[in-house]
């Protein structure tokens, strides 16, 4: 059966995002640096990556990360899931209103029912692989709250962004098993189990 991982990159300070994130200038002011590890990877980075999409069945994000990925500067022939690996998992995004036109329409289908309706459509067209919650922070958040999440994949990159859009916020206390860590030049991938 497939494992559902939560997957995000977080800075040291909490924010998946800089400021004032949108479509026009996605991960905010600063954010872009959250991503060097998938954008310009080293060799462990290379591999981290590597194994994570090969293994990823099917990708789920909100409406709001979708707005990003599918606007002007967002995901396009070269780069899309996996970064220039640009794979072609399914991805489902949730959202109570579809858009009216999307740039790459043939990449994402849209889930008007919910979260957990959206796992389960994940896990149908995953197999035996991982159906990955890429975000952004809302969507992650949720599925962790709601035990739709069997796992927490962490890129922590070494960066301060002193404001952004925080991960963890609203989360009620419970313990994760550290699983995996693996420390790169540019992020530290660390991966923990839900119990």
């Amino acid at each position: 059966m497939a494992r559902v991982i939560a997957d995000i990159s977080i800075s040291l300070d909490g924010f998946v995002t800089g400021p004032d994130p949108g479509p026009e200038q996605g991960l905010g002011l600063g954010g872009e640096a959250l991503h060097t590890w998938a954008l310009h990877p080293d060799p462990v980075d290379a591999d981290v990556l590597d194994e994570a999409v090969a293994a990823t069945g099917a990708v789920i994000m909100g409406r709001r990360l979708f707005d990003v990925v599918d606007g002007p500067h967002g995901w396009n022939d070269e780069r899309g899931y996996g970064a220039a690996h640009n794979a072609a998992p399914p991805v489902l995004v949730v959202t109570r209103t579809p858009p009216e036109r999307v740039r790459l329409a043939d990449r994402f289908t849209f889930v008007i029912d919910g979260l957990a309706s959206a796992v389960a459509k994940g896990v149908s067209l995953a197999g035996d692989r991982d159906v990955v919650i890429m975000g952004g922070a809302e969507t992650v958040r949720a599925a962790i709250a709601s035990g739709l999440a069997h796992e927490v994949r962490l890129h922590l990159a070494p960066l301060l962004l002193g404001a952004g859009t925080p991960l963890f916020t609203g989360l009620p206390a419970r313990r994760l098993r550290q699983i995996h860590a693996r420390p790169s030049g540019q992020a530290t991938h660390l991966t923990y189990r839900i119990d």
